[in-house]
């Protein structure tokens, strides 16, 4: 199919065509399109699609006054052209076009619309009152390298289960660590979809995607663990996002998937005295989903614990929180050794805070032992030595 110059245009983001490729790459199945008005109400009755589990509509309803009244204009079969970032992304055939309302859309999404809630307020922007559905192709459409790459995982140690994680590592700190460990006890393959969002907010996700590469290169079998990027869209926020995990991880062919107990979306609920949580709402989707358990570090066990296994009160016990040691590391602080690797802390402070001192040789060299030969030393190289220093016990 070819673009016409006299075709009506609609402007998307990048994270809306992100979302698109999704679908043609059959990574969100039993979703296969764009959705029609009668189709997304009865999604929003059933919780379903083809006997399967899916949380919302799928439909394209880009903001902007422009896009609105592009859509609201167009007639049934009648051809338009999607741009985004300013070149063609794909054409779309008309099949229906209907109005909605934006809150009540991120409402299914989140469970709220409240506007103080940071993924409600991001969304509702990114979101129109018309929507519109039919067959769209997309131009320059590449194979998905990353099907292949998991293929060829499994191919080269003959694997029988695949397992897969959804991970920001956002640092990638002990608790992490141990998930990781736990998740390859009982699997031959372990997928690790790390999150790409869609903001500059923290830490860059190469940074991120080098930091999780040495730990599997230095750790683990490195032939049993994968790294895929999952670029973090807007579906899966809010407390259905495990049911989009197990979608994705599902069509990724993996058979298996680990959550840990403090996940965003696992919203555990009771129904008739018993627990329950949003997993087993969740219908014909043939993936395993497993609830991790919750790790601490317990200063009377001195080690990394389960919290269902250590005997000790809350009083004993430190919680790994991402955004906690991110703040530190923020701040240019080493977090413990007990919550972060120092091969790992070294290496995102050298990140974080480039050419931090005036003088790294010579602040080395008086800080340190040395061997009295001339060396070249990097920050990262100061940062190690300088954990090495704080874990000194005997003048302590």
């Amino acid at each position: 199919m070819t673009s016409s110059r006299k075709n009506k245009t609609l402007f998307v983001d990048k994270e809306a065509a992100s979302v698109l490729e999704l679908v043609k790459e059959g990574l969100l199945s039993p979703v296969t399109k764009l959705m029609s008005e009668a189709e997304s109400l009865e999604v929003l009755q059933t919780g379903l699609i083809n006997g399967q589990s899916f949380p919302f509509p799928f439909i394209l309803a880009p903001s902007g006054k422009k896009n609105e009244e592009v859509i609201a204009s167009l007639k049934k079969e009648e051809e338009v052209t999607i741009i985004c970032d300013g070149e063609i992304f794909a054409t779309l055939i008309v099949n229906d076009t209907f109005q909605i309302d934006p809150k009540e859309r991120v409402k299914h999404i989140y469970g709220t619309d409240d506007l103080t809630h940071p993924g409600v307020m991001a969304t509702i922007k990114r979101i129109g009152r018309w929507a519109i559905s039919g067959e769209y192709t997309i131009f320059h459409k590449t194979k998905n390298q990353n099907k292949l790459k998991i293929e060829a995982a499994k191919k080269l140690i003959d694997a029988k289960h695949t397992s897969s994680l959804m991970m920001g590592a956002n640092p990638l700190h002990r608790a992490h660590e141990r998930l990781i460990r736990q998740s390859l006890e009982d699997t031959d393959l372990l997928v690790i979809f790390l999150l790409k969002p869609y903001n500059s907010a923290n830490l860059q996700y190469e940074v991120r995607k080098e930091a999780l590469e040495y730990f599997i290169n230095n750790f683990l079998p490195k032939n049993r663990v994968i790294i895929i990027p999952l670029e973090n869209s807007y579906i899966f926020a809010g407390y259905n996002e495990i049911i989009i995990d197990a979608i994705v991880a599902k069509n990724y062919g993996c058979d298996r998937l680990t959550i840990g107990r403090n996940h965003a979306g696992l919203g555990m609920f009771y129904d008739c005295n018993s627990n329950k949580s949003i997993i087993d709402k969740v219908t014909g989707i043939n993936i395993d989903i497993k609830v991790a358990s919750e790790y601490v570090y317990c200063d009377e066990c001195k080690t990394l614990v389960s919290k269902n296994t250590c005997p000790h009160g809350q009083h004993h016990q430190i919680s790994y929180h991402a955004d906690s040691i991110l703040e530190l590391l923020e701040a240019g602080l080493l977090p413990p050794a007990v919550l972060m690797r120092k091969e790992i802390s070294a290496f995102l402070l050298s990140k974080l805070f480039p050419n931090r001192f005036k003088n790294v040789e010579k602040l080395y060299y008086d800080t340190f032992p040395v061997k009295g030969l001339l060396e070249e030393h990097t920050e990262k190289d100061f940062y190690l030595e300088l954990m090495k220093l704080y874990q000194t016990t005997s003048l302590t």
